[in-house]
């Protein structure tokens, strides 16, 4: 009988877990209550307490409850909630994980839930699940659910809200996951103005036998594919979309944090890197792009998304960046530059098409990379065919070299 964790609050939201934990019973699994509150007495049984949550983080429970700081406490729980999420899951305990919660709540819930790996079943009903999730969900596939009214009491609203949840999480729980194939993967970096590169790419080493995973260049979408990078589970990297790159560093919307480009580097994976559309920075509806940039070339990408050619002195900088990051490489990598487009709007005719721009980005990449690194450059753009064949099969030798040496 599979067993569902029920964490939260039971301070302030201990009735609203057990109506939860209540349906989830009648569906036919056991329930295993975990209390992360802090401030008054629980108001129902539960079987991990608070104290043993405080504990598995490192702290005592009486001593922060004592100081009644709510930052502190939320901080503490967040931590112990991982930990013994985790313990759990390791242990073979729990089949999946529901929390209910607001703003402390669905911190303490959703940090739980990110010790959790990707396919564990997870869902938070939440307060702020109709806003930015993006700080709650990290990397992870946490299922955020509107909570709709708050999270206080069974009324005509929560009630519908709540058993919904609980069917979610049961039903994610019960259904099973068809067998298939298991294939060496390799994961790439895709954006709409490199989608024909990587799906050429793509298709030609799933001949050889691999099952390629794509992420979409987002800032999201980047950190999720480092993070499937450090388990240790990719035979190599098809970085063709760096573009996350241009955001983090001239300020845009979809920045993928400093260590983008770190884990291959860092692990020794095989990978090939490219420069795919870089020459763009991304905001959304024109009002939302900062004074700073006025006067800048922009291509409006559709009503919500508003793009901004990156100047030579910024290409210069991300080619330095890049050097950087790629030098980090403790196993095979190639760079691959195609000098006539690095994105569809850079190339000749196109919005984007700025040959003092692009050949800055390439002569500060060359000229910062390690002299052992490949730098190959090719007379084509970044969508031409020829251009993919040569990526995957740089990504295919780095991939036998890696063996080889083993």
């Amino acid at each position: 009988m599979p067993c569902i964790a029920v964490l939260g609050t039971f301070d302030t939201k201990g009735l609203e877990h057990a109506f939860v934990a209540d349906l989830i019973r009648a569906r036919g699994h056991s329930v295993l209550l975990i209390d992360v509150g802090t401030l008054d007495a629980p108001t129902v049984p539960h079987d991990i307490t608070r104290e043993a949550v405080a504990r598995a983080a490192g702290f005592d429970l009486t001593s922060i409850a004592s100081r009644r700081d709510r930052g502190e406490a939320v901080a503490a729980m967040a931590k112990g909630a991982a930990a013994i999420l985790t313990e759990l899951r390791s242990a073979g305990r729990i089949s999946g994980v529901i929390s209910l919660g607001g703003g402390g709540g669905t911190a303490i819930g959703t940090a739980g839930m990110q010790s959790l790996p990707i396919g564990f079943p997870k869902v938070m009903v939440s307060t702020l699940a109709s806003g930015n999730v993006a700080p709650y969900i990290g990397v992870k596939d946490i299922v955020m659910i509107p909570s709709i009214v708050d999270v206080s009491g069974i009324n005509r609203i929560s009630r519908t809200i709540f058993s919904q949840a609980a069917g979610a999480i049961c039903g994610m729980v019960e259904q099973p996951v068809p067998c298939g194939a298991d294939k060496p993967v390799i994961v790439a970096s895709m954006f709409g103005n490199t989608t024909k590169c990587v799906q050429h790419a793509q298709s030609l080493l799933e001949k050889e036998g691999y099952e390629v995973l794509v992420f979409h260049a987002t800032g999201a979408g980047g950190r999720t594919m480092e993070s499937l990078v450090e388990t240790g589970l990719v035979s190599g990297v098809l970085d063709i979309t760096t573009t996350e790159w241009a955001d983090e560093w001239v300020g845009g919307i979809l920045g993928a944090g400093p260590n983008r480009c770190e884990a291959a580097a860092r692990h020794g994976i095989p990978a090939i890197v490219t420069p795919g559309c870089l020459d763009m920075v991304n905001f959304q509806e024109p009002a939302s792009v900062p004074d700073t940039f006025r006067g800048r070339r922009f291509y409006q990408h559709n009503p919500k998304v508003t793009l901004m050619r990156t100047t030579p002195e910024e290409c210069s900088e991300l080619g330095r960046i890049l050097a950087e990051k790629i030098n980090l490489s403790t196993g095979p990598v190639t760079v691959l530059f195609p000098t006539r487009a690095i994105s569809v709007i850079s190339a000749p005719g196109q919005p984007f098409h700025d040959p003092i721009a692009d050949l800055a980005l390439l002569s500060s990449w060359k000229a910062h990379l390690r002299p052992d690194i490949p730098f190959r450059v090719l007379d084509c753009e970044i969508n031409d065919p020829s251009f993919a064949e040569a990526c995957a099969c740089a990504l295919l030798d780095n991939i036998a070299a890696k063996k080889k040496s083993l």
